[in-house]
């Protein structure tokens, strides 16, 4: 037993290694993840990971779920900055939950979720008549050059030097940073 450390923070921390062991194998396997080899990861006994998360598409859909919050504030800031992050290593669980988005109705109903919550802050802050559509284009377009990045290894992608994406991306986001003149 660890000195120390009461059954519910044990619980809590085997919960926590088995919810990072299932973000790793479906980050890498997608789907075809099991239970077992979840639970070889976090090293506990596969009963274990039933007992903390009831089956293996409740874990799924748990260690898929994105958590990064969105800033309307600073919307071209805001965007430069998950375009930065996405041209970087992904998450386990992003990974897992566009590795599966396609294959999968939970995440399917996961990604779409979490697109449709971004698209409607960005449009928020985009007050004109088209916001909602060019809120929908931009996400959009951030998911096609994160599975471009990540999955289809699509070159200069993964070979263009940081500084050039970098001035690449603030050229694209520029009419997002201006500020808006009535007509």
């Amino acid at each position: 037993m660890e000195q120390g450390r009461t059954r519910a923070e044990r619980r809590a921390a085997t919960a926590a290694k088995i919810l990072e062991a299932a973000r790793a194998e479906f980050g890498e396997r997608g789907e075809s993840a099991t239970v077992r080899s979840i639970a070889r990861r976090a090293g506990v006994d596969p009963s274990l990971v039933l007992q903390h998360y009831g089956s293996k598409q409740e874990l799924f859909a748990l260690a898929v779920r994105p958590v990064a919050e969105l800033r309307a504030d600073d919307v071209a800031g805001h965007l430069g900055e998950v375009l930065d992050a996405r041209m970087r290593d992904l998450p386990p669980a992003t990974r897992a939950l566009m590795r599966s988005m396609l294959t999968s109705p939970e995440a399917t109903s996961v990604m779409r979720d979490y697109l449709q919550e971004r698209a409607s802050v960005l449009a928020g802050a985009m007050p004109d008549d088209d916001g909602e559509l060019r809120a929908a284009v931009i996400v959009s377009s951030i998911l096609g050059l994160t599975i471009a990045r990540h999955f289809l290894d699509l070159a200069p992608l993964t070979t263009a030097d940081p500084a050039r994406t970098a001035a690449v991306f603030d050229a694209w986001l520029a009419p997002l940073a201006a500020p808006s003149t009535p007509d």
